[in-house]
């Protein structure tokens, strides 16, 4: 029995015919017949049952009542004249003795069709999402995101994992986005920050003592919105694990995500331990990406030499020049000209292409600039009748950025290139521990300043003599991957505090900077550290994934839009100007916002 009830909609089944049962739900729909009979669907969280009204009283008890009001109802069970194999209940109705009203709904008109809820604006949608949850098909996502946590929660246990909260109020400190920032009462002029990640908490756990950490654990950055990152909050399987290295890691990974994606996903099918290691220069010139999708068979080829003097702007000197192959493809001259279109959109840079012809003729796009160099050509990149060639050229990382998005593009539009009923993970390993900063022209930090360099300080020491350059260090940074998205990035964590501090100096910044902006880290390793290494696949992504969406918010319970506005609750709000004033704030300048 359920509450107030006797049975659930989605319960009952041929074998409870004649049996006096109550349920309770939302009154979907209603087909009227005649002056004494209709069919009721009634929906609750867990399906729907078909309810025949046949007197006169019944029927005045639903006259004039607007689909979604929640009602009782309480009669019994009978074998369908007409059933519905289609519906877990399809071969039962129930006839009403009595029916109650519990919420009427006050409106003949819905913002729209609650089954067909996605087929509306997605403004619509959020604004009244808790209709939008009340369609079966968003509800389910929902559901799978709770089943997701729980599998993770029930795996990381078994692992030894301890799952410990951290602090929500935390300080304001440089790790790569926005913070949300929220002033502090009780000392006027001060602030906490919402955590980006409980990155230094995790690995102040580790030197407290602690051997398993995780949590699945709140986010809060102030970033823009894209298909996989929802603005303001996400949630993450955040882990560390002391006394360990990457190895570490990728076996706990390993072992706890197949299972869950091959029983929780759209595709039952998922890699297998170990997964695939690919240095990230190999990822970049290989698949022209960092985050590949392994299900496409398509690799970058390099070009550069085959096409050196050859008198066409793009494959001018300094430019590189790459390749995708692509055989059997028989896409029309439209359907080319599109995925160029799209590649340009999303790289910001135009590919190129040509065609070698069943005639043994390279033809299309810019096939007359190779007619000369036609037999080196084709040998070099091995190519038969039928094979398409998509061609990307420019400074090294855009031609590789741009020959990856042509190639995930190639992949899916070409038959036979890529295995979408299936779940491929990879890691991309040794990446670079820093890199040429877009806007300030000079040494930053790649991903994150906390991870450890492969060499440790010796490394480290001799770039600052200028013995190596310091762009050639890697680090122990990894990135987890499945079918071209990026789950989380982990490192093996810097613990020693000299080679913290070298590590900082080598982009200006000193010891006094780092205990200023890293003091209860920096400290603490101060008093002996282990080694520690962790990660933080995102759930939402990977729930994402498992449901086969393209938006992230599809999977969210309340998500905002894209321009991080709560549009159901009306956030981010003004405030009165005793609770500023209480929080010695002061607001100028106040543009007026849109919202979308």
């Amino acid at each position: 029995m359920f509450q107030s009830r006797t049975h659930h909609c989605g319960e009952l089944r041929l074998t409870d015919a004649g049996k006096s049962v109550k349920l309770v739900g939302w009154m979907e729909n209603v087909r009227t017949v005649g002056s004494n009979f209709a069919f009721v669907v009634l929906r609750d969280f867990y399906g729907t049952t078909q309810i025949v009204i046949e007197t006169e009283e019944m029927m005045q008890r639903i006259k004039g009542l607007n689909k979604e009001s929640t009602i009782s109802v309480e009669g019994v069970v009978r074998e369908r004249a007409s059933k519905n194999p289609k519906l877990p209940t399809g071969e039962i109705e129930v006839v009403p003795e009595k029916i109650e009203i519990l919420g009427r709904c006050r409106y003949n008109e819905l913002p729209f069709e609650i089954n067909r809820s996605r087929d509306a604006d997605e403004s619509v949608r959020l604004k009244y999402r808790y209709l939008d949850l009340r369609n079966p098909a968003v509800k389910a996502n929902i559901v799978l995101r709770c089943n997701v946590v729980a599998a993770l929660r029930q795996a990381m246990t078994e692992h030894g994992f301890l799952e410990i909260t951290t602090p929500i109020l935390t300080v304001s400190s440089p790790e790569g986005a926005r913070d949300y920032l929220v002033p502090a009462r009780k000392h006027p002029g001060k602030f906490y920050a919402l955590p980006q990640a409980p990155q230094q908490f995790k690995q102040l756990l580790m030197t407290s003592g602690f051997d398993r950490y995780f949590q699945i654990a709140p986010c809060f950055r102030d970033e823009d919105a894209r298909g996989d990152r929802s603005p303001g909050e996400f949630y993450q399987l955040d882990m560390e694990m002391a006394f360990a290295d990457q190895n570490d890691v990728f076996a706990v990974l390993e072992d706890v995500l197949p299972p869950i994606f091959a029983k929780y996903g759209k595709y039952n099918i998922a890699s297998t331990a170990p997964f695939r290691r690919i240095p990230y220069l190999e990822a970049m010139e290989k698949y022209g990406s960092d985050k590949p999708d392994l299900r496409i068979d398509l690799v970058v080829e390099d070009m550069t030499a085959l096409v050196q003097g050859i008198d066409f702007a793009p494959f001018a000197e300094g430019n590189t020049v790459k390749a995708i192959v692509v055989e059997g493809c028989d896409l029309p001259r439209k359907a080319i000209d599109k995925l160029v279109a799209e590649t340009e959109v999303i790289s910001g840079s135009k590919p190129m292409w040509f065609k070698l012809g069943a005639d043994g003729e390279l033809s299309g796009g810019i096939a007359k600039f190779l007619a000369d160099r036609k037999d080196a050509v084709i040998d070099a990149l091995k190519l038969k009748p039928g094979c398409l060639v998509g061609v990307a050229a420019g400074k090294k990382g855009a031609a590789q950025k741009t020959a990856g998005v042509l190639r995930k593009l190639l992949g899916a539009a070409v038959p036979g290139h890529m295995d979408t009923e299936r779940y491929e993970f990879c890691w991309i390993v040794d990446f670079p521990m820093y890199e040429i900063g877009e806007e300030s022209g000079e040494l930053e930090f790649c991903h994150n300043p906390f991870s450890m360099p492969n060499g440790g300080l010796e490394i480290l020491e001799k770039a600052e003599r200028g013995e190596i350059d310091p762009l050639t260090i890697n680090a122990f940074q990894y990135d987890l991957v499945c079918n071209g998205v990026e789950l989380s990035s982990g490192a093996v964590r810097n613990h020693d505090p000299e080679i913290m501090i070298k590590a900082f100096e080598l982009v200006r910044l000193g010891e006094d900077d780092v205990k200023a902006k890293f003091p209860a880290m920096y400290n603490a390793f101060c008093y002996g550290a282990p080694p520690h290494a962790g990660i933080a696949p995102g759930v939402d992504r990977m729930v994402m994934l498992l449901a086969g969406e393209e938006s992230i918010r599809e999977i969210i319970p309340f998500p905002m839009n894209k321009n991080a506005q709560d549009v159901m609750m009306g956030a981010p709000s003004e405030v009165t100007a005793h609770q500023l004033e209480e929080l010695h704030i002061q607001v100028t300048g106040v543009e007026e916002e849109k919202s979308e």
